[in-house]
């Protein structure tokens, strides 16, 4: 089997387990079978009880493909908490799959792009057959500006099959042209050196998601803004664009000492 990307990017690490493995040897031999995730953890099965199903793309965050997709997350300081394995450890069959997913979109995009709208059709006519809202959310674990590539098909897509598209960002500066198709949540972080960036999201009206470190103790005001709970669903495109959307720490990010989540340690 000969591997069909080039993985020359990919830290020597990284390289060596594909190389060295049967299975990963395989996986990097092929295209993925598929892309999109379907209400594939607890946060997105939280919002079937508004009568919307979300699809979620999830690639390899920060620099874990060798080229950075997340282009604010060392200036925020959330790829620690984002994904603490980078670079360290064995990767996981889930983080070979992003990496793989990721590499697909990189170097081969007419096939990955095609494969992206086919399966994203698919997924508008299985709502629309159970009366569901069909909502995208394509940087489940990246920053990517699908605006910029998307952004002919989105409108397509959601006149005609009422697909909602959605997205968090820590790019403070995305002009997009219609946020009723594509609406942006601004994540939040402490760091002093993201503090511009922060105010110039506030400036431009957008809404805040912040990750709070314990449930109990988030606030009903925080910049100036209302609270709500964000963890009631994942579809920030229901709410007001001027609230601060609380999430809380789960995992490891509860010990996030980065600025990223906010509150004390206990």
């Amino acid at each position: 089997m000969a591997i069909i990307y080039d993985i020359s990017k990919l830290s020597q690490e990284i390289q060596d387990q594909i190389t060295s493995s049967d299975k990963y040897t395989k996986w990097f031999s092929e295209f993925p079978s598929k892309l999109l995730s379907i209400s594939s953890d607890a946060k997105t099965v939280k919002g079937e009880k508004y009568g919307v199903l979300t699809a979620i793309l999830y690639l390899a965050p920060h620099k874990l493909s060798g080229q950075n997709i997340c282009s604010m997350a060392d200036v925020a300081g959330c790829s620690e908490p984002c994904l603490n394995v980078a670079g360290r450890g064995a990767m996981t069959s889930v983080q070979m799959s992003r990496i793989r997913k990721t590499l697909y979109m990189q170097q081969h995009w007419t096939s990955f792009v095609t494969k992206l709208y086919n399966e994203i059709q698919t997924f508008a006519y299985y709502c629309d057959a159970r009366e569901l809202i069909p909502a995208v959310r394509l940087n489940g674990t990246s920053d990517i500006r699908w605006e910029n590539k998307i952004w002919d098909y989105m409108v397509y897509m959601y006149h005609w099959f009422g697909v909602r598209w959605y997205d968090y960002t820590k790019i403070a500066n995305r002009i997009i042209p219609d946020p009723k198709i594509y609406d942006l949540t601004f994540s939040y972080s402490g760091v002093p050196q993201y503090r511009r960036f922060v105010d110039t999201a506030k400036a431009m009206g957008m809404r805040l998601a912040v990750v709070f470190r314990y449930q109990d103790k988030i606030p009903k005001v925080f910049e100036g803004r209302d609270v709500v709970d964000g963890d009631d669903s994942d579809l920030r495109f229901l709410e007001p664009s001027n609230v601060v959307s609380a999430l809380y720490a789960k995992g490891k990010a509860v010990h996030d000492t980065s600025g990223f989540v906010i509150g004390e340690i206990a």
